[in-house]
């Protein structure tokens, strides 16, 4: 939902500021450019490590007659539910890998957003100023910003999903009727605890990006807004 609304607010911005949709189809492009990259590169470079033929693969973005704007594709022959569903969760993979090392390594995001859960208000703007001393600081921002929001698999993604889903919770649901439960808290319950926090700090670093940028383009828009007489509305 935060995704949204600040991929909103930043077109907004760009086509307050240059009156051309056109114009500001290309420069939103360019600001996501990184992100789109490496999401259709994980598409394809998965699909050929699984021996799944691809087709045409691009990278120039294209409206969609939903109203959504398609930054990019890779097309992908059509195999079983278990390597569709790989493919289709390559980007989410590669995409938080990297936001991880970005957010937890570079930035210290972590370390920051663990101060604004515990309310230690003290420490927010000692917390801020190490931020922006990181080395490249900006470089790893727009880096974890614009993958962060392009990581996210499309509904073409996630369409083997749902039977790879309901086949797992089939299996767990015979395993709990015959007796497995126990074996399984002691043997899976800490890997899975693990991977589990991995994802959700993941998102965490994701969501303070996002927290943090959607403020700034909210207020730039409503300004443009006030200043031109012009408004943008979905």
């Amino acid at each position: 939902m935060l995704q949204r609304q600040l991929h909103h607010e930043i077109q907004a911005v760009f086509l307050l500021l240059t009156r051309r949709s056109d114009i500001s189809l290309v420069l939103f492009s360019v600001l996501f450019f990184p992100g789109v990259l490496i999401h259709e590169l994980s598409h394809f470079i998965a699909a050929r490590l699984m021996f799944v033929r691809t087709g045409r693969f691009s990278l120039i973005p294209q409206p969609l007659e939903n109203g959504r704007l398609q930054l990019g594709y890779v097309e992908t022959a059509r195999t079983d539910y278990v390597r569709d569903a790989l493919i289709g969760a390559a980007p989410l993979l590669t995409g938080g890998a990297i936001v991880a090392y970005a957010g937890i390594y570079q930035l210290s995001l972590p370390e920051m957003w663990g101060d604004i859960v515990a309310g230690n208000s003290s420490t927010w703007g000692m917390a801020l100023v190490n931020l922006y001393n990181q080395p490249d600081f900006w470089l790893w921002f727009y880096l974890t910003f614009a993958i962060s929001s392009t990581m996210m698999p499309s509904a073409s993604d996630r369409r083997a999903w749902l039977p790879i889903i309901l086949v797992l919770i089939l299996l767990l649901g015979v395993g709990l009727l015959a007796g497995i439960g126990p074996w399984m808290v002691a043997h899976l319950a800490l890997p899975v605890n693990q991977i589990l926090r991995s994802v959700a700090l993941v998102f965490a670093v994701g969501l303070v990006v996002h927290l943090v940028l959607w403020p700034p383009f909210l207020l730039i828009r409503r300004s443009l807004s006030r200043i031109t007489g012009w408004d943008v509305v979905r």
